[in-house]
């Protein structure tokens, strides 16, 4: 059971904004880390706080993807891609 990857607009800008190679690393650490486990929290870790109680972050080196696991629908929803210095701001 496999989780599919969907993208948010605001997330799309993030990965866009980045250089190549690390879009690709990214990328790559979504479809062949994530994607492929039967649950997807077992990499990632939750979120702490009121507003953002509900999302996972996996950390990819110094960069942070921020997502919300959906498993109604078997879907790992990424929600912001960033540095790790500005992305929780």
């Amino acid at each position: 059971m496999a989780f599919e990857i969907e993208f948010d607009p605001d997330a799309l800008k993030d990965l866009k904004k980045l250089d190549r190679p690390i879009q690709q690393r990214l990328l790559g650490f979504l479809r062949q880390r994530v994607a492929v486990l039967d649950n997807p929290r077992d990499i990632g870790e939750a979120l702490s706080g009121a507003a953002l109680g509900n999302y996972w972050k996996y950390r990819v080196g110094d960069w942070r993807i921020v997502c919300d696991i959906q498993d109604s629908r078997i879907v790992v929803r990424v929600l912001r891609i960033g540095n790790r210095r500005e992305i929780y701001r």
